[in-house]
């Protein structure tokens, strides 16, 4: 019958490659935007949809003054609590897709390697929902500058442009380390020599714009000329793997009804991928098991619950030539 998929896959060895080499393979990874969080990988295995996470607020209120004989007033610590969601997605492939990674030397790696880069690609798309659903919260309207609708080169991408969508975040603003943005957008930066290609201690090149690593995605929101290029901060998203009871992550099954056969591999991921200080709502959601891209992507799912330059995350409007 020749060599199957349930040949070559085992589970044991294939999810913590695919796990691993997917993180390899993203830039949102490697850029520092995403950063895996132990703690959010446990609340990804719980049973729950939602999770909260609460958290102290920081201290204000003026220092007293220092009176012989006068009583200091007791100021409150308060509290509040983040809130994040599973995210659950699966895919299945048949042999016919990867045939070609069969033939391979090491057909699980091959086979991994594809299944890894698509995961890349989609944990990509899953982020580019969640922020636009973040950045239409009305809470997070300070952390968005939209010049669109200026006049000829006041409406377009500029270096001075870029500096006031950093200076969102005010002295905050060196905590932003990284900026995705659409493909045209980094094409029209580049043809006025703004982009500086840089090798990291791996000599792995990347580009760079204004000191701030560029990601490359044509998810990216753009409409009628207006396209929204996101500037990050370093683990401004958490992201946890979760396994909750009973979870099949990668399975194989073969049709022997058709011809000689159809192989299939179905793999699955449960994870969270949360914005640090902007918490889910649930006001709008089908189904208990997961959310939709189109719900993560809704602005009244999500509301700021951190100060405001705690949140290392800025959404920048504007036009291109």
């Amino acid at each position: 019958m020749g060599t199957t998929l349930s040949d070559v896959i085992v589970p044991e060895l294939f999810n913590p490659y695919v796990i691993n080499r997917t993180k390899e393979l993203s830039a949102l990874f490697q850029s520092g935007i995403v950063t895996s969080n132990p703690e959010f990988d446990k609340l990804a295995s719980e049973a729950a949809p939602i999770h909260n996470m609460p958290f102290f607020e920081d201290l204000t209120g003026d220092a007293e003054n220092v009176v012989e004989g006068a009583e200091l007033t007791a100021a409150k610590i308060t509290s509040n609590k983040d809130v994040s969601t599973t995210i659950r997605r699966a895919k299945m492939w048949s042999a016919t897709d990867l045939s070609a990674a069969l033939a391979g030397k090491d057909p699980m790696a091959a086979i991994g390697n594809l299944v890894a880069g698509y995961w890349a690609r989609e944990m990509q798309k899953e982020l580019v929902n969640v922020l636009t659903g973040v950045f239409g919260a009305e809470s997070m309207s300070g952390h968005v500058l939209d010049i669109s609708g200026g006049s000829g080169n006041a409406a377009k991408i500029s270096a001075s442009a870029f500096i006031d969508a950093l200076q969102l975040l005010g002295d905050a603003q060196g905590d932003l380390t990284a900026v995705a943005m659409h493909s045209a957008t980094k094409a029209y930066l580049k043809k006025q020599n703004l982009i500086t290609t840089e090798r990291d201690s791996t000599d792995v090149e990347f580009d760079t714009y204004q000191g701030r690593r560029v990601i490359v995605d044509d998810g990216c929101p753009q409409s009628e000329g207006v396209f929204t290029t996101y500037l990050f901060g370093q683990g401004a998203v958490a992201f946890g793997e979760g396994s909750p009871e009973g979870f099949v992550q990668t399975e194989t099954d073969r049709d022997k009804k058709y011809g000689s056969g159809i192989d299939y591999l179905i793999n699955r991921h449960t994870f969270i991928l949360h914005p640090r200080g902007v918490k889910w709502t649930n006001t709008t959601r089908e189904h208990a098991e997961t959310v939709s891209r189109d719900e993560l992507a809704t602005a009244t799912n999500w509301q700021r619950v951190y100060e405001s330059k705690q949140i290392r995350l800025v959404a920048f409007k504007h036009k291109i030539g």
